[in-house]
């Protein structure tokens, strides 16, 4: 049985368990869901009726498998070999698979290096800018600094050519330097950026957030700095996720990334020992739905329980959101970070609101410019150059065509190269 739409699973298998002690970490606590000194590693049983599952109830052509955690290479590689082992058992003919791993970088090697190359894994490693940003929470349990250790594995990622997604959570510290934070992730020839704002709550307070919290004006002024840099130098060389998200907004296709999504629920959890939760930041046991020992996974998926929690995102959105001009952009944000009040009082705003207001406010004339160019050439999707979703009429430009990125190189010196 397949399920109705597409589906992402955030897999832990080794759970919350890590070796390093990040201040900011929102999942180091949820070990403490289960018995205290059981442990954490996903038995075999539970893996391999978990990727059975999977690929039965995947209604697309690809597979994708996430690993995350905890720091899943505590696991170690022979682990992952027998993951690997398992997924070529249980794929469906003519489907594909793929595998992607979110990792602090601290424990890898050459060894992991040759495996994560030599089996295609995506690559996610979390690194919060330079030296003195990165360091300021990403710790070990003994408060020491781990930047030497994220830069080596970062590296040998890079040497092995392995893709990499940089994950950079924006925080007190790092969100007042934007310019110098995006200059070294240029520096470091980063070519996928995600920006994760840091909202830390340490009440259920209305609004309460903690002193490491990113300011929402600020966040905003973060991005739209950014954003003028990587417009002047960096289009079609350096892909920054939210950018990349509203240029796919612009072009008229559906939000990719859950929190801005008009719904959400797509993104569940599964932890080591099957417990399935609705979504990553809900891990909790009121949103514990069952277990894939005991109910299948598509079923789960597809339970009233799981459409009712990605639903209730947009049926609870304040007047204040479902008005305004950028609600198609945003879509209310998480639902984990809706603690503030709008200018009325109505409960349920965004607490990172003004922040993406400025944003979205200043790039409206690129969205402007960006939508007219796809009314032109809708068969080239400008900042990724392939082909897009929905073949339009188009015709795709010629090599020795301007690019349509706006670059100002021929396209066979710009996005064609990375087309396809």
């Amino acid at each position: 049985m397949k399920a109705n739409h597409e589906f992402q699973v955030f897999v832990k298998p080794i759970g919350a368990s890590c070796n390093l002690s990040c201040h900011y970490c929102y999942y180091r606590d949820k070990g403490e869901l289960y018995r205290t000194g059981a442990s954490l590693r996903m038995s075999r049983e539970v893996l391999e009726e978990y990727i059975l599952q999977h690929s039965e109830a995947c209604p697309t052509k690809v597979i994708n498998f996430c690993w995350h955690g905890g720091e899943p290479t505590l696991l170690g590689i022979d682990y992952f070999r027998t993951i690997v082992a398992i997924e070529r058992k249980y794929c469906p003919p003519g489907k594909i698979i793929r595998n992607g791993i979110q990792t602090n970088g601290t424990l890898l090697n050459e060894e992991w290096c040759r495996f994560l190359k030599d089996e295609g894994f995506y690559v996610g490693i979390s690194l919060d800018g330079p030296r003195e940003f990165h360091d300021c929470y990403r710790v070990t349990g003994k408060q020491e600094p781990t930047y030497d250790q994220v830069m080596r594995g970062y590296e040998l990622l890079t040497r092995y050519d392995i893709p990499c997604d940089i994950l950079c959570v924006v925080h007190r510290k790092n969100v007042y330097h934007p310019e110098q934070v995006y200059r070294f992730f240029r520096s470091i020839d980063a070519r996928y950026i995600e920006f994760l704002p840091l909202v830390e709550r340490p009440s259920q307070r209305e609004n309460d957030v903690t002193d490491r919290s990113v300011p929402a004006e600020a966040f905003g002024v973060f991005l739209c700095t950014i954003f003028d840099e990587w417009l002047r130098h960096d289009v079609g060389n350096i892909k920054i996720q939210i950018f990349e998200e509203m240029a796919e907004r612009a072009m008229g296709m559906e939000q990719a990334l859950c929190v801005f999504q008009k719904t959400c629920g797509t993104v569940p959890v599964i932890e080591h020992n099957g417990d399935f939760f609705s979504c990553d930041h809900f891990v909790d046991e009121e949103h514990r739905l069952g277990n894939i020992l005991e109910t299948p996974l598509v079923i789960l998926l597809e339970s009233p329980t799981q459409r009712s929690f990605g639903e209730k995102k947009q049926s609870t959105l304040p007047h204040y959101c479902r008005v305004c001009e950028f609600l198609e952009m945003c879509n209310g944000g998480c639902p984990k970070d809706r603690i503030a009040r709008t200018p009325d009082g109505e409960r349920g705003l965004n607490y990172l609101c003004a922040g993406y207001r400025r944003f979205f406010n200043h790039i409206q004339p690129f969205v402007a410019e960006l939508r007219d160019l796809w009314s032109r050439t809708s068969s080239v999707y400008p900042l990724k150059g392939v082909p897009s979703r929905e073949a339009g009429t188009g015709k795709k430009p010629g090599r020795n065509d301007p690019c349509p990125c706006g670059s100002g190189r021929k396209y066979k010196k710009c996005c064609l190269p990375r087309a396809g």
